[in-house]
């Protein structure tokens, strides 16, 4: 099956030379979730804005659904919905006659059965006659997601949807994006809160700079690059990691208390056994072992502090 979205060496240049975008190609799968991290900067909303026609390209091709989203536009664009990060609404108009207005723009016929779904889905019904000025920034918010899927996108841009927002629209746009793909649309979620990412996305891209480091199925990537620690409580404090240790990669912590070994879970030797003969040489006692695998904002901090060539 084709991907629903093709980027082709996309890249952009603004006028007095910053490269905010590295030449960028990704294919979007239809009906996944696909989470796009990177620091602020990295080039995220850069990427979006060219993809929704925002931002003219320096170069490269951009495909919709099989539609040129440069030579036919509006056809491409009517496919996407974009929540972006800024709230910018018309604040004297209500809440249902906004999101009517964004359903005309994209020319679909008049549904308000569709737009109370909607609206009830976001728990916005019980103000959909309050004008948008009176509502709290978490309403608003939900209010810009409202307007993107009021004309029924195939795939729904969300641009650092939480930020700065509380805990409780954070769970509710988790529980309306997996709605939402069970319906079968695709969600396209940029982000630095990498739990969005671990709790949502099928696979995940990490960009830094401009430049896409490493795309790949979110199991896959954390059987990739995450690593395991093994967190040895010592029976007596320790001063210093012993010479004698010095093969393998050793921390300690909690003042002397845990020796901590990172290794590579998926090494044909992870080093453990020889440790802990090592120890026992040694004469370093200890009560109890822990083991704990690392989480994906390990390997997000991890890769965006590599060297650029490295990890490209």
């Amino acid at each position: 099956m084709d991907p629903i979205l093709s980027i082709a060496g996309v890249s952009k240049t603004y006028d007095g030379g910053f490269r905010a975008l590295e030449p960028v190609d990704l294919d979007i799968e239809r009906g996944e979730i696909f989470a796009l991290l990177g620091p602020n900067g990295a080039g995220k909303t850069t990427l979006i804005s060219i993809v929704c026609g925002i931002v003219t390209p320096s170069s490269g091709t951009i495909t919709v659904d099989g539609h040129d989203a440069i030579r036919d536009y509006r056809t491409a664009r009517r496919r996407i919905g974009l929540v972006p990060q800024e709230v910018s609404v018309d604040a004297f108009t209500s809440v249902l006659a906004s999101v009517r207005f964004s359903r005309r723009l994209f020319g679909k016929a008049p549904d308000d059965a569709y737009l109370e779904e909607v609206l009830r889905d976001l728990s916005l019904w019980d103000k959909r006659k309050s004008r948008i000025m009176e509502l709290s920034g978490g309403m608003k918010r939900r209010v810009l997601i409202a307007k993107a899927l009021s004309h029924e996108p195939d795939i729904l841009f969300l641009d650092e949807p939480t930020a700065g927002v509380d805990v409780e629209l954070r769970r509710d746009m988790w529980k309306l994006v997996h709605k939402l793909r069970a319906k079968g649309t695709t969600i396209i979620l940029t982000t630095h809160y990498i739990e969005e990412a671990e709790e949502m996305a099928d696979r995940v891209g990490v960009i830094n700079k401009g430049r896409i480091i490493i795309v790949d199925e979110k199991a896959a990537l954390m059987a990739k690059l995450g690593k395991r620690e093994m967190t040895i409580l010592l029976q007596e404090p320790m001063a210093a990691i012993p010479p004698a240790l010095g093969e393998w990669d050793l921390t300690l912590d909690d003042d002397g208390k845990r020796l901590v070994y990172v290794f590579d879970a998926k090494a044909e030797h992870t080093g453990i056994p020889s440790l802990l003969r090592k120890l026992g040489d040694l004469g370093i006692g200890f009560n109890d072992l822990e083991t704990s695998k690392s989480s994906l904002e390990d390997i997000f901090v991890d890769l965006v502090h590599e060297p650029q060539e490295q990890a490209a």
